[in-house]
C-alpha cells in the first residue's frame, strides 16, 4: 500500500473576531469552567492545565453515548489555548460519527481590544461532513456568546 492511500482530506473551521476587552479578560472567559458552561456547554472535570482531561455531554446517537472527551494540549496564558475534541463512534454515520479534532483559540492584543482566532481542525471528509457543517454554523454563535460574557466574573 502506498502512503498516499493512507492520507485523508481534512477540513477546518476558522473564525476571527475582535472584542473590546484586553487579552486577560478574554483569557478568563476561555479558561473559567463556570463561564465556559455559559458560552459553550457545561464541562465536567475542566481545568486549564496541559494534560487535563474533561468531558462535555450532548445528545447520544446510535452506539455513541453523547460524551465528548477532551484533553488540554496547550496553555499559553493570554495567548493560546487548545484542546482535543473527541467523540462519536465508528459505527455511526452522520451525527455521532467518530470525531477526533483540535480546538485552538489564539489571542492577540489589537487597538481597542483583543483579536480572537478560533480554529477547529481535523474534520475528516467525508466521515465528519455532518459535524463540520453543524459546527460551522454553531461556532459563530458560541464565539459571540463568549464575547458577550467576557467581562463577567466566573
Amino acid at each position: 500500500m502506498h502512503d498516499t492511500a493512507l492520507k485523508f482530506a481534512t477540513q477546518e473551521i476558522v473564525l476571527e473576531d475582535v472584542f473590546p476587552y484586553p487579552p486577560e479578560t478574554i483569557w478568563h472567559a476561555l479558561t473559567s469552567g463556570a463561564l465556559m458552561a455559559r458560552w459553550l456547554m457545561p464541562p465536567t472535570g475542566f481545568e486549564p492545565v496541559v494534560g487535563n482531561r474533561f468531558t462535555f455531554s450532548t445528545t447520544p446517537a446510535g452506539e455513541w453515548d453523547g460524551t465528548i472527551r477532551c484533553e488540554v494540549v496547550e496553555v499559553v496564558p493570554h495567548a493560546r489555548f487548545a484542546w482535543r475534541w473527541c467523540g462519536g463512534h465508528e459505527g455511526n454515520s452522520g451525527y455521532g460519527s467518530l470525531l477526533d479534532t483540535l480546538v485552538t483559540f489564539t489571542l492577540a492584543a489589537v487597538d481597542g481590544g483583543t483579536r480572537l482566532r478560533l480554529v477547529h481542525s481535523g474534520f475528516v471528509t467525508p466521515r465528519n461532513d455532518f459535524a463540520y457543517q453543524n459546527m460551522s454554523k454553531g461556532w459563530p454563535k458560541v464565539v459571540g456568546a463568549l464575547g458577550s460574557l467576557a467581562g463577567e466574573e466566573g
